[in-house]
């Protein structure tokens, strides 16, 4: 059985799913999207991830498409006709189909929704974590608005082709003073030389990730306490050990830093730990 896609009411094979030419999402970026991972066929993490694409939707003045119960049920169908048990889905929705103008159109056009669902090897992406990643640095150069979720990701998909011709899994930018925002498909953190959880705060130009948001009451049930300040690329070479968090990357443990060594070169303990936490709690709660 091929890939089944949802696009604006009709699930549809997966090579015959199209959007209007003039889709507003497709010409101007004018629409959103959220990302679960699938543990089980269940959505992990709904509840953030259904309330941040309501606030990005809200943020860009576009409509959700339906209810979130409605919503709810798409989703879940869709995961259905495509059979996968472990993976993630992705949900875009846009302003809609209008002749080409930057202004928002004048008359009442429905939000455009795409749904695609993938699978995933839990087995490949664990022994990817066992290995850890290397992550390289880059400049800061997206728009002042990242903690909207939108599909205006041409400066990450650049940072993530640069990490990929440097053998690196991921990109880290790093803002005009120096310090790292967020990574181009994740959150950074790190376990500074004092043992302390720290990450950059939301207020900073970042997203506000949802894994990175269960992660912190995973920490928090753990009795430790995350330390919301900004660090440095030379603050994570010098820590004990560095990670990233999404809803792709789960908890994914970082090794090197611009080819500088984290740590001792592999995996640490406490981001190991926390990865196992952070799934045996998104199974535990997914929808």
């Amino acid at each position: 059985m091929g890939r089944i896609a949802y696009v604006n009411g009709r699930f549809v094979p997966h090579a015959q799913a199209y959007v209007h030419i003039e889709d507003r999402g497709f010409q101007l970026a004018d629409a959103v999207y959220e990302v679960w991972a699938l543990f089980g066929g269940k959505l992990a993490d709904a509840e953030g991830h259904f309330a941040r694409l309501e606030r990005s939707l809200s943020e860009l003045r576009i409509d959700m498409p339906m209810s979130r119960r409605a919503l709810t049920m798409v989703l879940k169908e869709a995961v259905r006709r495509n059979r996968v048990r472990e993976g993630t889905v992705y949900l875009q929705v846009g302003r809609g189909v209008a002749p080409r103008d930057h202004a928002f159109p004048t008359a009442s056009v429905r939000p455009s929704m795409v749904i695609t669902v993938k699978a995933l090897d839990r087995a490949a992406s664990e022994a990817k974590a066992a290995l850890g990643i290397k992550v390289i640095t880059t400049p800061e150069n997206r728009w002042g608005r990242c903690d909207i979720k939108t599909v205006g990701l041409l400066p990450n998909a650049l940072a993530k082709q640069a990490a990929r011709e440097a053998g690196a899994g991921e990109a880290w930018f790093v803002d005009e003073l120096g310090f790292v925002t967020e990574g181009a498909a994740s959150n950074a953190w790190i376990i500074d030389a004092d043992g302390r959880l720290r990450t950059r705060d939301t207020n900073a130009n970042i997203l506000r990730g949802v894994t990175r948001r269960t992660l912190m009451d995973v920490i928090t049930n753990e009795g430790l306490q995350v330390d919301e300040r900004p660090f440095t690329p030379a603050d994570a070479v010098a820590a004990r050990e560095a990670f990233v968090t999404g809803a792709g990357s789960l908890v994914l443990p970082v090794i090197a830093v611009d080819g500088k060594v984290v740590g001792d070169g592999k995996p640490g303990p406490v981001a190991k730990r926390l990865r196992g936490l952070y799934i045996e709690r998104a199974r535990a709660t997914a929808v």
